[in-house]
């Protein structure tokens, strides 16, 4: 979902800058069911996975067409207690020959491909003693070598049988992060004593390494993905209950940004060492706080941190963060070193749009979505925010239906794939021709 380096950038180029009035052409659209993930594009095909009833459903499309190949179905039972939509929050992850999905229930599973028959399942709530989550399992898998890492946060077996209404006495019991041999569902490792957050996790190289970061329901976990081994974590969580860790951690520099949008705001970790060092972290009063992603992912081009800020609309904005020159670049724990936290972060500038935007970076632009279907194409470069082009997908009728193309909320992050653009809302994905075909 957040590219092959987990940061939002895409490598693609020749895209179509200028949309004129009728915007980017429509090429497909297809129906979804319930569900906030966005589907993701390999090998010449488009893996959605939503909730038709009391089943979730992964169906497998023509990338460039839209026509359905396959569809693989597994029961589920799952009710949002905020009234959120009852549908998986992640999105697939595909490696090679199959595909693994993480249901809202907690569902592991993977898939293959070419027909979609069930290679192996698990029911990680069930066998970690998981108790269930505020918003549910949201977190996305991730593949590793041969492994496939899940978030889960189980608790110990003494607390089995507790219910939502108990989440604020559970305990963890080792389980943050649990790897799986992507061949056969077997446990490998298992690290972390913490309770899962909703923030996907991620792999990144640092000093030449790769670190798994994830920020759990606590604060910042880093691991070796290779052995499971428990590198450090850093405290960063809100202090109220209901509070989210959401938006998943992104380099600047060598260095782990991370953020919440609910009392703390962001902070700028290194990592490098055994223990941890907080080289910035947000003011107090949340008026003055420069980072506060709620589920949004941030984007990072250079020094500059690109991110829609803030909880829900009323004070939200995007904006452009610029951090100290050293900060990006490869000095580890001695970035800053000689400056003030204050000094290390300015504001570039803000958009008071009040509607939550996601992104990708690619070929020198940065293409945000907005919850309402608001697609814009905005220059990377330069000290305000400039839109190039833009397509409301929101009131836009749909081909097949008298309905909009897009309905809110649309949560998910766009993906661009082979100079196509997938965007989801509410009941639909659409594919638009973002780079046109040289042919």
């Amino acid at each position: 979902m957040l590219g092959l380096q987990y940061d939002s950038t895409s490598v693609e180029t020749g895209i179509r800058t200028d949309w004129g009035k009728t915007g980017l052409r429509i090429v497909w659209t297809q129906k979804t069911g319930e569900g906030y993930g966005n589907g993701v594009a390999a090998l010449g095909r488009w893996l959605q996975f939503d909730r038709f009833q009391s089943k979730e459903r992964l169906t497998c499309y023509e990338a460039e067409t839209g026509r359905e190949l396959w569809r693989s179905e597994s029961s589920v039972v799952y009710g949002d207690a905020y009234g959120y939509n009852n549908g998986p929050r992640c999105s697939p992850v595909v490696d090679g020959d199959r595909i693994y999905t993480y249901g809202v229930a907690g569902r592991l599973a993977c898939v293959d491909l070419s027909a979609g028959q069930t290679k192996w399942e698990i029911d990680l709530n069930e066998k970690y003693n998981v108790i269930q989550n505020f918003f549910g399992v949201a977190a996305s898998p991730l593949v590793y070598g041969d492994l496939v890492w899940a978030m889960v946060g189980g608790s110990p077996e003494d607390q089995r049988g507790l219910t939502i209404n108990d989440l604020p006495r559970a305990k963890p019991n080792g389980l943050a992060m649990v790897a799986f041999d992507k061949l056969t569902g077997e446990e490998r490792f298992r690290v972390g004593n913490y309770l899962a957050s909703y923030a996907a996790p991620v792999i990144r190289k640092i000093d030449g390494r790769d670190i798994g970061l994830v920020l759990v329901r606590e604060g910042l976990l880093s691991f070796d993905p290779k052995t499971g081994t428990e590198l450090g974590f850093t405290p960063w969580r809100a202090s109220s209950l209901e509070s989210v860790n959401g938006a998943s951690p992104v380099l600047v520099g060598s260095n782990v940004l991370v953020g919440e949008a609910y009392e703390i705001g962001g902070a700028l970790v290194n990592v490098s060492d055994a223990a941890h060092k907080t080289l910035w972290k947000d003011k107090t009063r949340r008026r003055e706080q420069m980072f506060r992603p709620h589920w949004t992912n941030p984007i990072v081009v250079g020094n500059r941190v690109f991110v829609s800020s803030g909880r829900n609309e009323p004070d939200t904005d995007l904006r452009c963060v610029e951090f100290d020159a050293s900060i990006a670049k490869d000095v580890g724990a001695d970035a800053g070193q000689n400056k003030t936290t204050e000094s290390l972060t300015k504001l570039v500038w803000s958009v008071a749009n009040r509607d939550r935007m996601t992104g990708i970076a690619i070929d020198g632009h940065i293409l945000w979505l907005g919850e309402y279907g608001m697609l814009q194409l905005a220059k990377i470069d330069g000290d305000r925010y400039q839109v190039v082009s833009e397509m409301d997908l929101g009131n836009i009728r749909s081909p097949q239906e008298n309905a909009p193309l897009v309905i809110a909320p649309s949560w998910a992050p766009p993906v661009v794939s082979h100079g196509l653009l997938y965007v989801r809302g509410v009941n639909r994905v659409v594919c638009l021709e973002l780079i046109p075909d040289s042919k």
